[in-house]
């Protein structure tokens, strides 16, 4: 049910075209997703989950649109999770009342082994795929373009990284309250949640400096690696194109083809530092207008959005400009 609304949602956010009304109809679609799956008996966190990354991969955002929407939904996910465990600690606190000491230490105990099996598991299985690897020439490998062998030493630190966190919680607070073995459930998520971030999370730095793991720079490889492919699809499609604005352009990725191709920004050019420079004076430039009475708020805002967008095409700015 998670991917076949996730698909047919592709065909309906991409047509609305203002920003506020799209990121609405994110919430709504999204929480609808969650009340028809409860409706049809179906387990409303997986088809969620199921939705939500099928809706990444395949609905097509526009950039005006896709650059709010991560905005909303960054702030809106950090506030989830604070409630998450604000709502799992307001219900743990009555099913702990209602146990006395014994029953408490029986359910905690059980409730940290299975913590101690969640993670062993993950360590087991990470373990056994690292093991089980074909490990090729690095010759063939770079040649390919495929990812190297996870080491040892990676896949100790990739099983070591098994934080649980959001999804466990929603899970278990998900259950109905006649759910059977609902409050060890509950229990068992907060230890498990708990356990993983404090002990796992607080040991990973020590564990990366113990084994003396090289810098990872298979993101920036990645980055530059796209980068590259961008623009030369670009310049591609710009071949046969005479006109001055044609070369002009041409001339302006052919710059930063280079800076990618040796690992820099390909932001980071003469002409994009010089609209860092004048943007701000051209912001100066509409208050003062505004301020005067010249031209009204709508206008003033209609301008400020084209030099936002001027302003994060040219790179992220240095800091002091």
């Amino acid at each position: 049910m998670g991917w076949l609304l996730g698909v047919s949602i592709t065909r309906l956010i991409p047509r609305v075209g203002d920003a506020p009304t799209s990121v609405i109809l994110q919430f709504v679609v999204t929480f609808g997703v969650w009340l028809l799956a409860e409706r049809l008996g179906l387990s409303a966190v997986v088809t969620v989950v199921v939705f939500g990354l099928t809706a990444g991969r395949t609905v097509p955002l526009p950039a005006r649109l896709r650059i709010p929407s991560f905005a909303v939904w960054e702030a809106v996910t950090f506030v989830l999770n604070v409630l998450a465990f604000t709502l799992i600690g307001l219900q743990l606190g009555p099913i702990l009342e209602t146990l006395n000491s014994k029953e408490l230490m029986r359910l905690v105990g059980a409730a940290l082994i299975i913590l101690v099996v969640v993670i062993v598991v993950r360590l087991l299985w990470v373990m056994a795929y690292t093991m089980t690897q074909k490990k090729g020439p690095a010759t063939d490998q770079k040649a390919s373009g495929a990812m190297p062998p996870l080491s040892v030493k990676g896949g100790v630190v990739i099983s070591w990284s098994g934080m649980r966190g959001i999804v466990t919680l929603a899970a278990a607070l998900a259950l109905p309250m006649s759910f059977p073995g609902r409050d060890f459930i509950l229990l068992t998520a907060f230890v498990v949640v708990l356990g993983t971030l404090v002990v796992q999370g607080l040991t990973l730095r020590p564990l990366l400096v113990f084994l003396r793991l090289p810098k990872d720079n298979t993101v920036a490889m990645e980055l530059s690696l796209a980068r590259a492919a961008a623009l030369k699809a670009a310049m591609a499609e710009l071949d046969g194109d005479g006109t001055p604005a044609a070369e002009r352009l041409r001339s302006m990725y052919k710059e930063a083809l280079s800076k990618a191709r040796h690992g820099h920004d390909p932001r980071e050019s003469s002409d994009n530092t010089l609209r860092r420079r004048v943007v701000p004076v051209s912001r100066h430039a509409i208050a003062e207008l505004r301020r005067s009475g010249t031209i009204g708020d709508d206008a003033y805002r209609l301008v400020e959005e084209e030099l936002d967008w001027l302003e994060l095409s040219s790179g992220p700015a240095h800091v002091g400009e």
